[in-house]
């Protein structure tokens, strides 16, 4: 059985104040039966894996360079998040995609930094709003699993994010069905490129608006195993609606 996941991307957003959010968080989830995982920005990794010792919550971070060291000014290796205490790190992020020109060679090489690493790399992919009107959605996202996912690829080190662009922040969800046939979608590929063992152990997580008040109904999906969530894991509070939500399916 997957174990179900929670992942919290708090992009560009917290400083040590947010910490508080953590200690809430963990003081409202003891015992949880999901994974929790809070990916804050690098520079409260530390801080924040402090924060979580001892509790069922999992830090992790939010991009790392390809190489493990050199000349890249500003970039952290996945060495560099190991050591500051994350334990899985996202890769491929539309946002990263888009504000930073990554494709899908670039995303690939990443990945396989972060799993040389030790780390779970968490690789996203989605279409756009046009590529989804035009009925391209799954030729997109077969492209990107080809391009983004390197082969020594294991239900251990690799998590799936399918995270619609056109419904990341935006308040739109696409319909469960829409949903189901794209996680059934990628659940097969990935059976047929690595075999049933890794195939489906992989998991395979939904991002774009997901919020405690239609979490369940998304959970309730087939071959959805949990939510890489965006603003609604800023605030304990929301999160824990959400992690409760995952809890409960």
């Amino acid at each position: 059985m997957r174990r179900r996941l929670a992942a919290g991307n708090w992009k560009m957003n917290g400083t040590g104040a947010a910490l508080s959010e953590l200690d809430t968080l963990t003081a409202t989830h003891p015992s949880p039966t999901v994974d929790i995982l809070i990916c804050p920005p690098a520079t409260l990794i530390h801080r924040a894996g402090q924060a979580v010792q001892g509790s069922g919550v999992a830090i992790g971070g939010q991009d790392c360079h390809a190489e493990v060291s050199g000349a890249h000014t500003g970039d952290l290796s996945a060495e560099m998040l190991k050591d500051a205490g994350a334990t899985s790190v996202i890769v491929g992020h539309s946002e990263r995609r888009e504000d930073h020109g990554e494709k899908d060679d670039d995303i690939r090489a990443k990945a396989r930094a972060a799993m040389n690493a030790g780390l779970t790399a968490i690789i996203c992919v989605g279409e756009s709003l046009e590529q989804r009107e035009a009925a391209n959605t799954l030729d997109i996202i077969g492209g990107q699993l080809s391009g983004s996912i390197p082969d020594l690829a294991t239900g251990e080190n690799l998590v799936l994010a399918y995270e619609p662009i056109w419904a990341i922040g935006t308040g739109k969800v696409p319909t469960l069905e829409e949903i189901g046939e794209v996680h059934d979608f990628i659940r097969a590929r990935l059976e047929r490129r690595f075999g049933e063992g890794v195939g489906r152990s992989v998991r395979l997580l939904y991002g774009g608006s997901v919020k405690p008040d239609n979490a369940a109904e998304i959970f309730g999906v087939s071959n959805v195993d949990g939510a890489l969530v965006g603003g609604a894991s800023l605030k304990a509070r929301d999160f824990s609606g959400i992690i409760s939500a995952l809890e409960q399916a």
